[in-house]
Formats: C-alpha cells, sequence, structure tokens
C-alpha cells in the first residue's frame, strides 16, 4: 500500500488575541515614550520568546515591586494586578501604566459588584495563576477557589447568602461548563455572571482545534508551558479526537519521532505567541517533506482595544500614576 499523501494544516484564528497584543503595544510604546529601563511586574503576556524581546528593548521583568526603584515607571501585566499591588504602587510613588486586559478587568468589576451584593463568588480557576490571584484581590473574603468540578462536592456554602460565580478568562470552554453545571447542581440558584467570562480568543481557539484535530494524526501547539489557553489547546486536541498534542516554545522543539507514521498534523498556537514562531514551525516541517500549509478558517476576528491613555498621545510626558 502506497503511503497516505501528507498533509499540514494550519488553525485559524491561532496566535496574539486583542488582550495580548494591546499589552505588548504597551510595553514596546512605554520603552519609546519614556526610554529604558521600562520595569514589568510579571511577565507581560505568558510567553517566553516575547519576554525575551522585550528584555532586549530594555524592559525588566520583576516578580514583585520591592524590586522596582522608587519613582520608577512600572506596566502591570495583561493578567490584572489587585487593588493591593495597586495601592503598594501609589503608597511608593512608582509611576504606572495598567496593560491589564479589558476583559480582565471586567471579570474584576464583576468580583466587586458580587462582593457588594453580598454574594459568595466560587472562581473557577487555577491556584497561583496571576490572573485569579490578581480577581481574588478585588474581593479576598468572598471569593473561593474552585479548580475543577471534582472540588465542587466539598464546597461549604453558607445557605442565607447567594452564590454567584465568575472564571478565569483562560479556561478550557468545556471543562467549565461541567464545574458551573455541577456547582448548579449544588445551588440551583446559582447566579450567573452577565456574560460568559471565558474571552473571545480561548473560546474561537479552541473551536478552532476541535475543527481540525479529529482529522490529524498529530497536532503542534505553539506557546509557553506557563500559558494556561496554550495548555488547553493541548487538551482539547486529544479531546477532539488528535491521536497525539504536543507543545512547543519553538521550532526546536519539534522531535522527529514524533513525525514517524504520521499523515496529517495540524498546527495552532496560543493567544500570546507572535505568528514568526508558528510559521517557524511551519518551515521545519516543511524542511522535512511536509507540503505547504492549508487553513481552515473558522471565525474572523476583528476584535481590538484601545491603548492605555498614557499612551495615546505622543505628547505625554510622564505615565500618571493610578
Amino acid at each position: 500500500m502506497p503511503d497516505a499523501p501528507r498533509k499540514l494544516v494550519l488553525a485559524a484564528p491561532r496566535g496574539y488575541c486583542a488582550g495580548v497584543d494591546r499589552a505588548v503595544i504597551t510595553v514596546k510604546k512605554a520603552l519609546e515614550n519614556y526610554g529604558a529601563p521600562v520595569y514589568v511586574r510579571k511577565q507581560i503576556v505568558h510567553n517566553r520568546h516575547v519576554v525575551e524581546t522585550l528584555e532586549e528593548r530594555g524592559a525588566i521583568f520583576v516578580d514583585e515591586l520591592d524590586a522596582v526603584p522608587d519613582g520608577a515607571l512600572v506596566v502591570f501585566s495583561a493578567h490584572g494586578v489587585s487593588p493591593a499591588v495597586k495601592s503598594e504602587a501609589a503608597r511608593r510613588g512608582l509611576r504606572t501604566i495598567d496593560a491589564t486586559c479589558p476583559l480582565v478587568t471586567k471579570v474584576h468589576h464583576e468580583a466587586r459588584r458580587f462582593s457588594q451584593e453580598g454574594a459568595q463568588i466560587l472562581l473557577i480557576g487555577h491556584a497561583g495563576h496571576e490572573e485569579v490571584e490578581g480577581t481574588t484581590g478585588e474581593a479576598p473574603q468572598d471569593i473561593t477557589l474552585v479548580q475543577s468540578p471534582s472540588d465542587v462536592d466539598g464546597l461549604e456554602l453558607d445557605p442565607d447568602r447567594p452564590v454567584a460565580w465568575l472564571s478565569q478568562t483562560t479556561l478550557s470552554v468545556d471543562e467549565t461548563a461541567e464545574t458551573v453545571q455541577r456547582l448548579r447542581e449544588k445551588t440551583p440558584d446559582l447566579v450567573d455572571p452577565p456574560s460568559d467570562d471565558i474571552c473571545y480568543a480561548t473560546t474561537n481557539r479552541q473551536q478552532a482545534v476541535k475543527q481540525i484535530a479529529a482529522h490529524c494524526d498529530l497536532m503542534i501547539v505553539v506557546g509557553s508551558r506557563n500559558s494556561s489557553n496554550t495548555l488547553r489547546l493541548v487538551d482539547v486536541a486529544l479531546e477532539a479526537g488528535a491521536r497525539a498534542a504536543h507543545r512547543v516554545d519553538d521550532a526546536g522543539e519539534v522531535k522527529d519521532s514524533w513525525l514517524d507514521g504520521v499523515a496529517e498534523i495540524g498546527v495552532t498556537s496560543g493567544a500570546s505567541v507572535p505568528e514568526r514562531l508558528v510559521q517557524e514551525v511551519v518551515e521545519h516541517l516543511q524542511g522535512r517533506g511536509w507540503p505547504a500549509p492549508e487553513e481552515e478558517q473558522l471565525i474572523e476576528e476583528s476584535l481590538s482595544f484601545a491603548l492605555p491613555p498614557q499612551l495615546r498621545s505622543r505628547r505625554t510626558r510622564s505615565a500618571r500614576a493610578h
């Protein structure tokens, strides 16, 4: 029997979302307008290559504000920060630019509103993720973290208070739906957020993977290991029928052993991944005999977000404190 013809398929949409694009441009423009160094609390987005490129331009990434000199300029990452972090920055006289994704900011607003209404808030997300830490900081006394459907049975809820749920924006759509269903079985009067918290880009990238994974022997997902939405794409690909799925930071991590016996490869990338990294993976595969890629488009994205106010005019002379 002759070998099956090889096929290389690109998922679309993939890569940068509007929030990531805004955050990366924020750091670049801050460096242009104010000069180096510009400090950034945490990774601006969860991608090693993006961080390294910005470091080369003069950005300095720190874990906490105590590593930022008094009076310096600091950018808050796309994942958001708690009110306590903003208060610390103000107390120390740091100049700040907030690059929090507007969709994360929306979840913060929802947390504050539910708290003001006296609700118990069940936050579906991953412990230790910056976005979860920032959202929890909006109402720490009212928020309980729920990491998976299996956590639901052990929850202790006050029967005299309403219960509402929120979620991290980069979760698995299907697993979150399962968790919410379990919560609704436990507390039928569960209050929903006014709109879905999982961001449009996370949803679209997962649906695009589902569209191609069922007919792929191998899915390669480009993105860093600390990117929640990237890791979910690997899970989604396997659940949708791909025989194998692997995450890589770049083309150098693609192993030839993965390609043995493979006729069709699907390629996608997480929401914080520059397109050049995807194209390098494609070139790597073409160098090993795969044809030019075909793109399967699920939906076309056109959303964009305005930059933080300090960067909307080149006439700006100094960052205003928040």
